[in-house]
């Protein structure tokens, strides 16, 4: 495979049976692979019968200056697959600076789809799922840290966290502070893994079980949105006027009053029947 290709290839969180047939290709055939750890993927294709390749230390703290050099490779024909310890690369990953290196080069960049903890997490959790979004690590700066949180005091969409054992407890009670103790939360913890668990709770039971009990594993934190705020009366007033006087235009259009009550109810949510009270009020008054 001689292509100026970036391969981005997940690789296991935990079982290897999730490596798939497609990654496996990949793998094999790229001239090198730009690795987070070369002793951690050197394990990886030695248990999985793959051949060895070259590789390539990219990792947080030498990104730019091995990214350049991955960079000059693909220009000179070579291609590449970029692999993390064990998830999707460039996903809260420094992987992100060389696709976007790629990018601005004209390097064709390719996914090769397969483990992403954060995901996996979220279809285990029981909480909604169809909006979310991914904050990653929060910072370990404590005026950083509470930034991140006020800025999500008002976050409707489920929220993704990562977090390592040893600062679980202290995220816990920062989350538990920043959105209330009674708010939904499921933890996943080892994920394919021989001690996979994931516990649902709420913020308070879950940093009161893990003072009691000692976290063990990488975690993936799930946390529910913020609820909805009901509507002020004030906001319910305004509602009904604004639709009232989209019922008088309709009506001024040729609808009867019924049919435009029930036009102008479908298209704004405003209940049908409040709706017609408040015109029927409002000619009357």
């Amino acid at each position: 495979m001689s292509e100026s290709i970036l391969y981005l290839v997940a690789t296991p969180i935990g079982n290897l049976g999730d490596l798939s047939p497609r990654a496996r290709e990949v793998l094999s055939a790229v001239d090198f692979i730009a690795a987070e750890d070369t002793r951690v993927t050197q394990k990886l294709l030695t248990a999985c019968g793959l051949p060895h390749k070259p590789l390539v230390s990219y990792y947080e703290h030498n990104r730019r200056a091995r990214g350049e050099v991955v960079l000059a490779r693909l220009l000179a024909g070579e291609s590449c697959a970029l692999v993390t310890d064990a998830g999707t690369p460039a996903v809260s990953d420094p992987g992100e600076d060389l696709v976007a290196l790629c990018a601005a080069n004209n390097v064709p960049v390719v996914p090769i789809p397969g483990c992403c903890a954060a995901v996996c997490a979220l279809a285990a959790s029981g909480l909604p799922t169809g909006r979310w979004c991914f904050e990653g690590f929060l910072s370990v700066n404590k005026k950083a840290r509470r930034e991140h949180l006020d800025a999500l005091a008002d976050e409707k969409r489920t929220m993704i966290f990562y977090e390592a054992p040893h600062k679980l407890c202290a995220t816990l009670r920062d989350l538990a502070e920043a959105f209330g103790g009674d708010r939904r939360i499921s933890l996943s913890r080892e994920l394919t893994k021989l001690h996979e668990e994931t516990r649902r709770c709420t913020l308070a039971e879950a940093a009161a079980y893990y003072e009691e009990n000692a976290p063990r594993g990488e975690f993936v934190l799930i946390v529910e949105g913020a609820p909805d705020q009901p509507a002020s009366e004030a906001d319910e007033q305004d509602r009904l006027a604004a639709a009232a006087d989209a019922v008088r235009r309709r009506m001024a259009d040729g609808l009867t009053q019924k049919d435009a009550v029930k036009a102008v109810s479908a298209e704004t949510g405003v209940k049908k029947n409040a709706l017609y009270r408040y015109v029927l009020e409002a000619e009357d008054g």
